[in-house]
C-alpha cells in the first residue's frame, strides 16, 4: 500500500540514500570508522572494536577502554527535473538537512585466565530522512524520518593464540514519522516505533605481526513497527487508529584484510555485502478497515531491492603521538529503477575520507574524522517518474574522545 511506503521509508529510515551508504544503513559508527571510510574491521584496536569487530577485543591492551563520539551528518538539497505521472516538467529540490548523532563504545579488561573480553556499543546503525516541500514530490514524501538506536553487548574468546571469535546481541529501537499530502484532498500523518532483536558474529585471525584478517556478520533485524495513522480527505479525518508494518534492517557480511608495513603504515581492504533483497515489498496493516476512497493506501507496494556490494580501502599512518587516517569507498545502490521514488532516490556513490587521533597522555586521546559521499546523478524512467535526480551528496564529521584506565 502506498500509505505503507510512507511509513516504511519513514520507518525504513534506517540509513538511506538520504544519509549515507547504500540503502538506509550507516556503517560508519565511530570517529575512526568515519576517517577510514568504514575500513576499520581487521586492524581495529580501540574501543570501537566492540562494534566494528568485537573478536579483536581479545588482542587489545589489557585495560578498560571507552570512547564517546559525536557525528554530524549533513545532506544536500537533492534536485529533481522531469515529469511525474505525466505532469511537468518539474524542477524541485528537497530540503538540506543536518543531524547530530552520538555513539559510545566500551571494552573491558581480560576476564580471569581465559582472556575473554566483553564490550558494549550504543550506536545509530541507520536512518533515513527526506523532506520535499513542493508537489508532486510532497504527495509521497513531504516528510520521511526514522531514528534508529542499537545497543550491542558483545563477548570475545580466544580460540588459539592467533584466532579469536565473538558473539553479540543486537537490541534495536526505532521511531519513524511520515507525512504526505496529495495535490487532491488526501493526506496522511503517521508515527510509530518498535523494539526488535538480532545478533552479530565476528572472527579475527592474526597469522603474523603484519597481517590482520577479520570477518563480521550482522543478522537481519525486522523492525516490527506499530503506531498510529491518521488519514484525511480534505479537512475530514476518515481514519485515526492503529497501524503496523514490518521493515527489514538487512543482514550484512564484511571480509577484511590488513597489512602493516615496517613504516607503521597499515593498509586495509574491506568487501561488504548487504542483503537488501529482504526489502521486497511494503504492506501496511490497519487495525480496522479504512474508507474505500482510500483503498489505494492499503495495497501492498513492491520494492524489489537488490543485494549490494561495497568496497572500502583505508590507510593508517602511526607517528609518535599522532595517527593519520584516510579512506575511499565505492557503494552500490539497492534501489531498482522501477521502484525508485522521492522518498529514497538512491544512486551509486563514491566517498572519500580522512582524519586523525592525537594522544594527549597515556590514558587520553582525541580524534576527528571527515567523510564526503558523492552520489552519481541518476536518470529514471518508471511508471510514475521520468526525469533525473542530482545533487544527492552527504557530509559526515565525527569527533571522539578515548579514555583508558
Amino acid at each position: 500500500m502506498r500509505t505503507s511506503i510512507l511509513k516504511i521509508t519513514a520507518l525504513s529510515v534506517i540509513t538511506s540514500s538520504a544519509l549515507m551508504a547504500s540503502g538506509y544503513k550507516i556503517p560508519e559508527t565511530s570517529t575512526n570508522s568515519v576517517a577510514l571510510g568504514g575500513a576499520n574491521i581487521a586492524h581495529v584496536n580501540s574501543a570501537d572494536a566492540a562494534y566494528d569487530n568485537p573478536a579483536n577485543m581479545v588482542f587489545m591492551d589489557d585495560t578498560n577502554q571507552i570512547e564517546a563520539d559525536l557525528m554530524y551528518i549533513g545532506t544536500s538539497a537533492t534536485n529533481f527535473q522531469g515529469q511525474v505521472n505525466g505532469t511537468g516538467p518539474h524542477n524541485i529540490s528537497a530540503k538540506e538537512q543536518g543531524f547530530i548523532i552520538p555513539s559510545l563504545h566500551y571494552v573491558s579488561p581480560k576476564l580471569g585466565d581465559s582472556g575473554a573480553r566483553i564490550g558494549l556499543s550504543i550506536v545509530v546503525p541507520g536512518g533515513l530522512t527526506r523532506e520535499w516541500e513542493d508537489q508532486p514530490a510532497k504527495a509521497t514524501a513531504e516528510k520521511f524520518s526514522l531514528k534508529v538506536i542499537e545497543i550491542n553487548p558483545t563477548a570475545a574468546f580466544s580460540v588459539t593464540k592467533d584466532v579469536s571469535v565473538a558473539v553479540g546481541f543486537r537490541i534495536v529501537h526505532s521511531e519513524g514519522e511520515v507525512k504526505s499530502s496529495s495535490p487532491s484532498s488526501a493526506s496522511r500523518d503517521m508515527t510509530g516505533d518498535s523494539l526488535d532483536y538480532g545478533y552479530n558474529l565476528a572472527l579475527s585471525y592474526k597469522p603474523t605481526k603484519s597481517i590482520d584478517f577479520g570477518i563480521t556478520y550482522r543478522s537481519q533485524v525486522n523492525l516490527s513497527t506499530e503506531g498510529n495513522a491518521k488519514l484525511y480527505i480534505g479537512d475530514s479525518k476518515v481514519y485515526d487508529g492503529g497501524a503496523s508494518l514490518t521493515v527489514p534492517l538487512p543482514a550484512a557480511v564484511s571480509v577484511a584484510l590488513a597489512y602493516t608495513f615496517g613504516t607503521r603504515t597499515t593498509v586495509e581492504a574491506v568487501y561488504e555485502k548487504t542483503y537488501w533483497s529482504a526489502y521486497s515489498s511494503i504492506d501496511f496493516n490497519y487495525q480496522s478497515s479504512i474508507s474505500p476512497i482510500l483503498a489505494p493506501f492499503d495495497d501492498p507496494l513492491a520494492k524489489n531491492w537488490k543485494d549490494t556490494n561495497s568496497y572500502r580501502l583505508g590507510i593508517t599512518q602511526e607517528l609518535n603521538t599522532l595517527t593519520l587516517m584516510a579512506g575511499i569507498v565505492k557503494d552500490e545502490t539497492p534501489t531498482p529503477d522501477e521502484t525508485l521514488g522521492f522518498e529514497s532516490p538512491g544512486s551509486d556513490s563514491l566517498s572519500v575520507s580522512c582524519g586523525g587521533r592525537y594522544e594527549i597522555s597515556d590514558t587520553l586521546d582525541v580524534g576527528l574524522g571527515v567523510l564526503y559521499s558523492m552520489k552519481e546523478d541518476r536518470t529514471v524512467k518508471n511508471a510514475s517518474i521520468d526525469g533525473e535526480f542530482t545533487n544527492s551528496n552527504a557530509l559526515l564529521i565525527s569527533a571522539g574522545l578515548g579514555y583508558r584506565f
